[in-house]
């Protein structure tokens, strides 16, 4: 884990941030704070420079239409709501580009595809946080650009995953640089309470004369889901949803989704209950950070001059198509990441419709921040005018690209010897939820009258998955056999095109969908987006 703070430096490993275990940068549920200083924008926009402040969470269970029904009304996130959704902007399509921890972490740093960060997947393989990464991608974070702004910078938490993961206690911090070890005793090591205490003296101790960011990264909702002394018995009747697709088969997906035995095992059915009761048990400890933090910036005179934002890295799933737990996944349930954001000029109530990425967080940040956008390599575009119409003029993209590549391990798990290599995640009852060949890309279009995903996968059964959102919103069937022949190549065609996009000035021409799926005569344009 890590806890970094910046004052001076221009490189993100020198910079001051936070992170737990080994990590050194951001994490996995993010929550950002971004606060206003006496600065220029621009020559013909003056304006204080605003304050930044990321709350990022690790693989939130929020599935897609479940999403308002679970975070607006049975949420344990109930503060979070008050103090941010509420006097603010909450989006309601807000993805990851990747539905993984390390690849989706990289982008929200990058503001970039993983094909152009080339951070895969977990492994060091796959390029997480690896020498590769540390030379190349990461020199360009956004906290590097924001720091070259005098900005104040702060993170603490899960960065990327070799270099620390989720432990509630019995780890070690690397605090600048030093290492910082911790035991099991609450009141000084629960890493959600000491990330809030510490962000808690930053704050105390920032310089008032310069803006700050700050990024908190706490362990909540991820396994192994410890939650504090004093949440350990709520939600004692709370069971994952059974929704559409829980405990549905995977009749005419790829492969790995037609591995597990459904209807699932009541011993699979009862772990994942337990972990989703858990989690929202951890989430507890996040919603008292929420609040201590927006009455600490209240406190400080700070608050109407900070942007705050909520979101995760990914999604998750607990049951659907008798998948137990995990992420990884094309479908809704693991892409669709909540976000919630208030701050200057935003209104309050609002529910935006848009499309937003992971990718577009850091141009957003940096858009806030008076960057002049057209002058990095970004791939995503700022949402800010999205959230504050006043500000600027923007347009959001028709379409986009979701991305990922498997893991597996080369020799048999020796819990579930009837298996054989290749695969990775087998549990519970040996139910494998990744694999080498669990590599796919999707262009999933969602607009005013169109709601389409279209995925291929890298493997032997060149195998093409086609749902219609609109009218199947749990992707229960693969429309492939059913589309016109014409359309899946036009399809394939905007796939590699997407596949190979870079920065933010690459347009994709349109293609015709057909039938009931009309046409497309957008340019995609990807520039800058914000988390």
């Amino acid at each position: 884990m890590l806890l970094l703070s910046n004052k001076q430096s221009h490189n993100v490993r020198q910079t001051e941030f936070h992170i737990n275990s080994r990590s050194q940068y951001f994490p996995d549920n993010l929550s950002v704070c971004w606060n206003r200083r006496a600065s220029v924008w621009s020559e013909s926009r003056l304006h204080i420079r605003p304050v930044l402040f990321l709350l990022l969470f690790p693989v939130l269970f929020l599935f897609l239409f479940l999403f308002l029904f679970l975070f607006l009304f049975q949420t344990p996130m109930k503060k979070t709501k008050a103090l941010i959704g509420d006097l603010g902007a909450t989006f309601v399509n807000s993805f990851t580009v990747t539905p993984l921890c390390c690849p989706s972490r990289s982008s929200i740093l990058t503001g970039q595809y993983p094909h152009n960060h080339e951070v895969r997947n977990n492994s060091l393989s796959g390029n997480c946080s690896s020498s590769l990464w540390q030379k190349g991608p990461e020199t360009a974070a956004f906290p590097v650009y924001l720091n070259k702004l005098k900005y104040q910078t702060f993170f603490a938490g899960k960065y990327l995953n070799q270099v620390g993961n989720s432990q509630y206690y019995n780890y070690s911090l690397s605090v600048n640089g030093k290492e910082e070890k911790h035991g099991d005793r609450y009141e000084d090591d629960y890493l959600t309470d000491l990330i809030l205490n510490r962000s808690l003296v930053f704050l105390d101790n920032r310089s008032p004369q310069h803006p700050f960011f700050l990024m908190l990264s706490p362990p909540a909702p991820h396994s192994p889901w410890t939650a504090a002394p004093q949440y350990q018995k709520q939600f004692d009747d709370v069971k994952a949803p059974r929704d559409g697709s829980f405990n549905k088969a995977g009749k005419d997906k790829h492969w790995l989704l037609r591995q597990p035995v459904s209807p699932m095992p009541n011993s699979s059915v009862s772990f994942l209950d337990d972990a989703y009761r858990r989690r929202w048990q951890t989430l507890l400890s996040v919603d008292d950070m929420v609040e201590a933090l927006v009455k600490k910036l209240d406190a400080i005179k700070e608050l109407n001059n900070t942007y705050v934002f909520y979101t995760s890295d990914n999604g998750y799933h607990t049951g659907q198509f008798s998948l137990p737990i995990d992420k990884r996944q094309l479908y809704e349930f693991d892409i669709r990441t909540p976000l919630l954001v208030r701050g200057p000029g935003i209104k309050a109530n609002q529910t935006l419709q848009a499309p937003v990425l992971n990718i577009d967080l850091a141009p957003t940040f940096l858009d806030i921040a008076g960057t002049n956008l057209s002058a990095l390599n970004l791939d995503g575009q700022s949402f800010l005018s999205q959230m504050a119409p006043s500000l600027r003029n923007g347009t959001a993209r028709p379409f986009f690209l979701i991305e990922y590549t498997g893991e597996g391990h080369p020799t048999p798990d020796p819990s579930c010897p009837k298996l054989g290599p290749g695969l990775s995640q087998c549990f519970p009852d040996c139910v494998c939820e990744d694999a080498f060949n669990n590599t796919y890309a999707c262009v999933r279009t969602l607009d005013a009258t169109h709601n389409l995903q279209y995925c291929e996968f890298a493997d032997s059964e060149s195998f093409v998955e086609v749902y219609d959102l609109a009218a199947d919103p749990h992707q229960l069937e693969n429309i492939v056999k059913k589309v016109d022949p014409a359309v899946l190549q036009a399809m394939n065609q905007r796939l590699i095109k997407l596949q190979s996009c870079e920065g933010e000035g690459y347009s994709t021409p349109g293609a015709v969908i057909g039938r009931r799926f009309a046409s497309f005569p957008y340019e995609l344009k990807i520039g800058f987006f914000f988390f």
